[in-house]
């Protein structure tokens, strides 16, 4: 027999074992897959109904507990929010209000009186300082308080002498003798004033 024949008998009886082989994996793999089946119902086991019960109580508290612990969690964000908004808004206070003795004595300076070329060259320098400095702080929230000629108000207003004059009426302010300042909603210093009777 020649080495060519030998070779085709040989491709021959591999393609014949390797088909065989295969025939043989694919009726195993049938049966392993009906012997799993057989043993997953083998397995599955009847619950009895007061543990079954029980189960579903504890899954009911497990599921109220991350209800809970969720809505703890939003109300935690919510707030830290409403905190970080708050600073936000009056970080400025504590800057603001050591600034204010500042403005205060500027004020005072501008109410003196002169008459030399100097001391108004001085005191219009001072003016434009003031007013620079007031317009920053206004544009960080500063607002003054409206005091003269008002009805007292004891949250924005410190009453610190009273007054008897016929041209107000009773529980007016006639007279500011330190201004007062608020950030936004918050007083920083009231105004002191004298009220009417």
């Amino acid at each position: 027999m020649t080495e060519e024949k030998q070779n085709e008998q040989f491709d021959e009886t591999n393609d014949q074992a390797q088909s065989v082989a295969t025939e043989e994996a694919e009726a195993n793999t049938y049966d392993s897959v009906e012997d799993v089946e057989e043993v997953e119902e083998e397995k599955l086991v009847e619950i009895p109904e007061a543990e079954l019960e029980q189960l579903k109580q504890k899954a009911d508290e497990e599921e109220e507990k991350y209800l809970r612990l969720y809505a703890e969690f939003e109300n935690y964000k919510r707030r830290m929010k409403q905190e970080s908004s708050i600073m936000k808004d009056y970080q400025a206070q504590r800057v603001l209000t050591d600034v204010l003795p500042a403005l205060d004595n500027m004020d005072r300076a501008l109410q003196q009186e002169g008459e030399s070329e100097d001391f108004l060259t001085f005191k219009k320098g001072v003016d434009m300082v003031y007013n620079d400095l007031l317009r920053s702080l206004k544009d960080n929230g500063l607002e003054e308080i409206e005091s003269y000629n008002k009805q007292f108000d004891p949250n924005i207003h410190q009453a610190v002498m009273q007054d008897s004059n016929p041209d107000f009426e009773s529980g007016v302010v006639t007279e500011e003798l330190q201004r007062g300042y608020k950030l936004k909603d918050r007083v920083l210093r009231p105004a002191m004033v004298k009220v009417n009777e």
